[in-house]
Order: structure tokens, then sequence, then C-alpha cells
């Protein structure tokens, strides 16, 4: 059925994120769920982050996908699964650090893949799926 919140797909270009590199969305809606693409510690104005440290990398990463997911109509706390590739397993440590701060009560199905060299040498790359639009409360469920 046309309209159809749960058959449409609308692809999501961000406020706030530099256009995408390729040819994809930054995320695309479709029955209930946000489908987050790989994303880059890229700032909002296309800067790669190559030659910043692994936390300031981090903490932009984590900025975008909060972005694309506030722009879905969703965020932290509506994470259903989060991918996160690393160049090096020493920086899983760090990593795991970083991300439990801003996740706060968050814990959705993740995974830490090291992956060796990412794409223009950058150190990390976060992708997400999470549910869009209001959290149900456990009363509601």
């Amino acid at each position: 059925m046309a309209g159809d919140m749960k058959t449409d797909v609308k692809k999501l270009a961000p406020a706030g994120m530099a256009a995408p590199g390729g040819h994809y969305s930054h995320a695309t809606i479709a029955n209930g769920f946000v489908f987050v693409s790989g994303l880059l510690p890229i700032a909002p104005d296309g800067s790669r982050l190559v030659d910043a440290a692994f936390d300031v990398q981090v903490t932009r990463v984590l900025t975008n996908l909060e972005t694309t997911l506030i722009a879905a109509g969703s965020g932290i706390d509506r994470l259903v699964q989060v991918r996160v590739y690393i160049d090096s397993v020493e920086n899983w440590p760090e990593f795991n650090t970083l991300y439990a701060k801003w996740a706060g009560d968050a814990r959705p199905a993740r995974a830490v893949v090291p992956t060796g060299p990412l794409h223009f040498g950058l150190k990390v790359e976060v992708e997400a799926v999470a549910l869009v639009g209001e959290q149900i409360s456990s009363t509601q469920q």
C-alpha cells in the first residue's frame, strides 16, 4: 500500500553531515527501522580526521551516528545493533570506554572487528540499526 510506514523506503541525508562519498545514503528507513551506513570520522565540512588521535576519531564518528539517528526520528536508546570496525585490536579497550560513556544505559547488540587499515587511513567506522519512533515504556508493552 502506497504511503504505508511499514513498506516505504526513505533515504536520509541528515543536516550537519558531509555528503556521502559514494553511491549510498547515510541511512535508510524501512519497516520501523533505521539502517545507518558505515560512518567514518568525517567532519560536517567534509574534512577527514585522518591525522587525529583515535579518541578524537571515535568521538566524531559517534557524533555522526547520533546526528543520523536523531534525523531519522530515533536515538541512542533505540539502537538494536552496532557494528564497529577499528584499524587495530589495540584500540579496542579505548573504543569500548568511549563507547560506553556515549551509549550510557543503551546496550544494543554489538560487534567490534579489527580490520587493519580503513578507507582514507582512518581508524574507526561504525554502522548501526535502530528502531524509529518513540520508545515504548515497559507499562505500554
